[in-house]
């Protein structure tokens, strides 16, 4: 795909959604923090509704941290592999209370240094939280960028680094939100609604389907 078709991609998504948002809910960096932690395997959905009894009790580190892994497990235990998300959140709010003063570090180094955090949740919380630009892969960024062209690659790290690389300068703070929103409700996993995508003429995908 070359640079042209690249642009007008994303110049449409932003002409169609110019402040593209995360679909979880949070009001601070370590709301998202532990949001995002809580979503591996599991929907945006499900985590605003355990996040939405769980943040008004405890949104610190310190709050969060007394509740204790029992008690954290409560709250989250409608999401998937709770047991062990509780034991890495609690851990990661003790160290972000001993290392980092109660604040979400803003470095890749120290947020992977923490129980729960990988590569997709770091990039997560640099580029939503601290608007830099990073991106994270997740299942429906993979799809999208090899299906269509944007950005093909047979690894996550693969395409992460040729989305930095080829996501015009302009759009790239928020292509990471526009493409996950693209995967989720246009260019679906099992048969992608190109009847009514954007992006159709642009898109090298050779198996276009109508929405019939």
């Amino acid at each position: 795909m070359n640079a042209a078709k690249r642009y007008e991609i994303f110049r449409r998504l932003h002409e169609d959604n110019p402040q593209p948002k995360t679909e979880l809910a949070y009001s601070s960096p370590f709301e998202l923090l532990i949001a995002v932690i809580l979503s591996a395997q599991a929907t945006d959905v499900g985590v605003n509704k355990a996040t939405a009894r769980l943040f008004p009790v405890a949104n610190t580190p310190e709050a969060m941290h007394a509740l204790g892994v029992e008690g954290l497990s409560e709250y989250i235990k409608t999401i998937g592999l709770y047991n062990s998300k509780a034991k890495n959140v609690i851990e990661t709010c003790r160290l972000l209370v001993e290392r980092h003063g109660g604040q979400v570090p803003d470095s890749r180094e120290a947020l992977e240094a923490l129980p729960g955090v990988g590569r997709k949740t770091a990039n997560v919380v640099l580029n939503t939280a601290f608007r830099q630009p990073a991106m994270a892969v997740d299942t429906h960024i993979f799809r999208v960028s090899n299906r269509t062209g944007i950005a093909p690659g047979k690894t996550v790290l693969e395409v992460e680094k040729k989305l930095l690389k080829f996501v015009p300068r302009e759009f790239l703070l928020d292509a990471h939100h526009w493409l996950i929103l693209h995967g989720r409700y246009v260019c679906q996993a099992r048969k992608p609604r190109c009847g009514s995508c954007r992006i159709e003429d642009l898109c090298e995908y050779k198996h276009k389907t109508s929405d019939d």
